[in-house]
């Protein structure tokens, strides 16, 4: 297992700027060495298309591929690789689930549920279809303690039959809320087995383990982003007879079995959903960073996250100038804080936190649905992740104090 309080050793970045004090992880993650080292490798050793060609260049680039295709299917329990989707990010996985099966499928009246914690990826593209299909959504209300009242919507027996469709975040990018899927899933299932559910894990899968058939979903996204890896390339999992059914999204090059002039045939799966050239070095880097993430454990890294967590958790309770939006406790949450300086914009905050070396996000986070079910327009954000320290924290709370001196607060 790697020392974790050594571990800024491991990414570049913190070489480049060993100043930097990096809070904004849930916007994106740093990448460790070994990540920029493969995507590097990939273009030294072994660039090429994949799938296309007999020539040993082009065999090693497509056993990278589809070897990190197995990867990933392990990593999160998948019953098979043909059901691992490389896409361009958590967004468009959610298109492709949206507009190539729910548009298929869902008729005027069908019910898609959503919730208030949604980030604008697993709103936008249902509202389009609402707008197309004459669809109707409803949101899972955020009560007082930052979880989801999430009963009343399918005790409505109305509802019920009309609902087709769960389409929900995992954990909060906002809150840091962590929704109990368990609870939440066994608890539809009784009510009605055959809605759809769809899981946004953008936010989850850095921080915890995730078993597709263990949860009983239907589909997963996430990016390769936000867990180490490089950006532009995404993940959709679904199971194997719904990606049957779905129709691509894209349709072009690769993903075809035959072309006339009259018609096109659609390949097998996965590559009936993958058009084009992918980005085929972003997909080495991401095999590295599991492979990275996996030498470090997801349970080491709860452990070390949830130490600090509680850590800024007591220190937040202890400013009566900060309000913070999220769970008090770390039980179910994620080191996400969204907070409001009371008498200082967010961007203001976030600005002068900057000329002193921290990292930090200001305004709605994609979630404006989120921002008005607080109150709010907007807040500051500070995220943590593996290579973040309790020092870290205590530099942000000295930062904010200086925020209040600076603007006379």
């Amino acid at each position: 297992m790697k020392d974790l309080k050594n571990i800024k050793k491991d990414f570049t970045i913190f070489q480049n700027y060993p100043d930097l004090v990096y809070l904004d992880s849930a916007a994106t993650s740093q990448k460790p060495t070994s990540v920029i080292n493969a995507v590097s490798d990939f273009y030294k050793f072994k660039n090429s298309n994949v799938h296309r060609s007999g020539y040993r260049l082009a065999e090693l680039a497509t056993e990278t591929y589809e070897n990190t295709r197995i990867q990933i299917g392990e990593f999160i329990n998948a019953r098979s690789s043909n059901e691992i989707i490389f896409t361009g990010n958590t967004n468009q996985s959610i298109n492709y689930v949206a507009y190539g099966w729910a548009r298929k499928f869902l008729v005027s009246g069908d019910i898609v549920v959503l919730s208030e914690m949604e980030h604008h990826a697993n709103v936008v593209p249902w509202l389009r279809l609402k707008e197309e299909k004459k669809i109707k959504l409803l949101f899972i209300p955020i009560n007082k303690e930052y979880r989801l009242d999430y009963k009343p919507i399918f005790e409505n027996e109305k509802n019920l039959q009309k609902i087709k469709m769960l389409a929900l975040t995992h954990a909060s990018n906002v809150l840091g809320t962590v929704n109990p899927l368990k609870e939440i899933i066994s608890y539809i299932r009784r009510k009605k087995s055959d809605i759809k559910i769809l899981i946004d894990a953008a936010q989850s899968i850095p921080h915890l383990p995730i078993n597709v058939q263990k949860l009983d979903i239907d589909f997963l996204t996430f990016s390769s982003h936000k867990i180490l890896g490089p950006s532009g390339v995404g993940i959709l999992w679904g199971r194997e007879n719904l990606l049957e059914e779905t129709d691509p999204f894209f349709v072009g090059s690769h993903m075809v079995e035959t072309v006339t002039k009259e018609k096109a045939t659609w390949s097998d799966l996965p590559d009936k959903f993958e058009v084009g050239t992918s980005n085929l070095e972003g997909v080495a880097g991401f095999s590295a960073a599991i492979s990275y993430l996996q030498s470090i454990g997801l349970k080491n890294i709860n452990i070390h996250e949830k130490d600090l967590t509680d850590y800024a958790l007591k220190i937040f309770k202890q400013s009566p100038f900060i309000k913070l939006f999220g769970p008090k406790t770390s039980d179910s949450r994620l080191g996400i804080f969204s907070f409001e300086l009371k008498g200082a914009h967010p961007h203001d905050v976030s600005h002068i936190l900057d000329r002193q070396n921290i990292a930090i996000r200001s305004g709605h986070h994609c979630a404006q649905i989120t921002m008005k079910s607080l109150g709010v327009s907007s807040t500051a954000r500070a995220s943590l992740y593996i290579y973040n320290s309790k020092k870290d924290i205590d530099q942000l709370f000295t930062a904010i104090h200086s925020v209040k001196k600076t603007l006379k607060i």
